[in-house]
């Protein structure tokens, strides 16, 4: 069964999610009833991590707060986006590009604000985790004002990967923190560009800092150590912009 809630559409019924995800629907996440087991419900649980598909375990009252149906233990969110493989993405993207990883980033505005900001900039992708990333939910897609339907999006199961493939590819790798020890504007963004910016609270992971070519930071002069992620994204994707505009 479907149902529309809250301008999400909803699939539930433990066969016919599973019927939703081997027909190809993007289900953005699948919240499941805390305690139940069946052999039905492995067999959803295997489809589920074989595709990469989010889950979680909720109280049987969140599920009947989403729907009044008969659920029975599973919900799944229907997203709006429409998500790409960052590996066969990767081999159409012609010139230079500028793709924007985002490590757990997990506010939906300020996903939604670096999406649109992305889309004003000419940023080829958005790549995001799996897990532990913001929703693509309507408050995003909002506030990004449609950009996400219209920028290409990878969920990706692992960033290291993204990293190992885009440096493959002739990427620089360019890490966007207050730890760097290059000001952004010395960095050269004339050349394809993997930019990579992290969670809200913890910034970026240790290993994909690591990983980075250039660790580049924003000169702050006030008492505040670090700007929004929204915001430093801006930053970076406008300075990027603005090389490519002069070259």
């Amino acid at each position: 069964m479907e149902k529309t809630q809250n301008k999400q559409q909803l699939v539930y019924g433990i066969r016919p999610v599973i019927e939703a995800i081997g027909g190809g629907l993007q289900i953005e996440r699948v919240f499941l009833q805390n305690g139940l087991n069946s052999s039905l419900m492995g067999e959803l649980r295997s489809l589920m991590k074989e595709r990469g598909i989010p889950s979680q375990f909720v109280p049987v009252e969140k599920l009947n707060r989403m729907t009044t149906g008969n659920h029975q233990g599973v919900v799944a969110v229907v997203g709006a986006v429409e998500y790409h493989s960052f590996a066969e993405l990767v081999e159409t993207l012609e010139g230079s590009p500028l793709v924007v990883l985002l490590d757990h980033v997990t506010d939906v505005r300020n996903m939604g604000a670096i999406a649109r900001t992305a889309e004003c900039t000419g940023v080829s992708a958005l790549v995001v985790p799996d897990r532990g990333s913001a929703a693509m939910n309507e408050d995003a897609i909002k506030t990004s004002s449609g950009a996400l339907l219209r920028l290409p999006i990878c969920r990706e199961q692992n960033l290291k990967t993204v990293v190992n493939l885009a440096k493959q590819y002739g990427y620089q790798v360019v890490a966007a923190t207050e730890k760097g020890a290059v000001d952004y504007r010395e960095v050269d963004f004339s050349q394809p560009t993997l930019l990579v910016l992290g969670n809200e609270e913890t910034g970026i992971s240790p290993e994909l800092l690591k990983m980075s070519d250039i660790r580049a930071k924003l000169p702050i002069v006030g008492e505040v150590a670090s700007l929004n992620v929204s915001v430093a994204a801006g930053v970076f994707m406008y300075k990027a912009l603005e090389q490519r505009l002069v070259g």
